[in-house]
């Protein structure tokens, strides 16, 4: 598979150790978006709850139809910023590359970022083994993500797609949420992901913590917004 030079100069990596609500998680990557300074961020974090995500510009009801509730309603649906299909974080490794608009990258069409950022994803999936191609075309439409693979998804060799993402451009930069769900155990890529995709993103990758304040903004934003039944309920 050819290779890009790395993206970035530097990279700032966050494992984020606590498993949260989805509508933490979501808001922590807003904020981080929202107070990048010029060192793109990479998160990679995990679900305190059984959560379904599913894009933009998708509806509650889409989401429940692709994954209905379990019969004790712990099943969780939240919708993202970023768009994309539904998606399931009950079998998936999540993450998000937090881009500031000053790097090249946030300023290229959607689907070159895309590409860009998914060509590093497979080289680091397949330094751990797991076999990935990049597709070529789109599927026909569905609303699930991993049945609906689109220009420039991961898929394994006999076509089944093993990851994808949503996007969103503001006046910050561009945030791209990804979903991975390999053949692979789920624990091992989360450990491992880090520290490769890092070094094939970024020529010079370091881990970092963020500040209180940041936990406490997005403690707001989550409260405020993705939270809200006037969020989740939005068509």
């Amino acid at each position: 598979m050819a290779a890009d030079k790395p993206m970035f100069s530097k990279l700032a990596i966050w494992c984020d150790q606590n498993p949260r609500l989805g509508a933490a998680n979501m808001a922590l990557d807003q904020v981080l978006l929202e107070t990048i300074g010029d060192t793109p961020i990479l998160r990679v974090y995990a679900w305190s709850q059984p959560t379904v995500s599913f894009g933009y510009f998708h509806s509650l009801q889409d989401a429940q139809e692709c994954f209905p509730s379990e019969m004790d309603g712990s099943l969780r649906y939240m919708r993202r910023w970023t768009g994309g299909g539904v998606v399931d974080h009950r079998v998936d490794v999540t993450y998000t590359l937090i881009i500031p608009r000053s790097s090249n990258v946030a300023r290229v069409r959607g689907a070159e970022s895309y590409r860009m950022i998914h060509q590093a994803l497979a080289r680091a999936l397949v330094e751990m083994g797991q076999s990935v191609q990049l597709e070529s075309q789109s599927g026909d439409g569905g609303l699930g993500c991993f049945t609906n693979p689109v220009l420039y998804d991961l898929s394994d060799l006999t076509g089944s797609k093993i990851a994808g993402a949503g996007q969103r451009r503001s006046r910050h930069g561009l945030l791209h949420q990804g979903s991975i769900i390999p053949s692979l155990d789920n624990v091992f890529v989360r450990k491992r992901l880090p520290d490769l995709l890092g070094g094939y993103l970024s020529e010079d990758s370091y881990f970092f913590q963020p500040e209180p304040m940041i936990l406490d903004q997005a403690h707001s934003v989550a409260a405020s917004r993705y939270g809200s039944s006037l969020w989740i309920n939005k068509r």
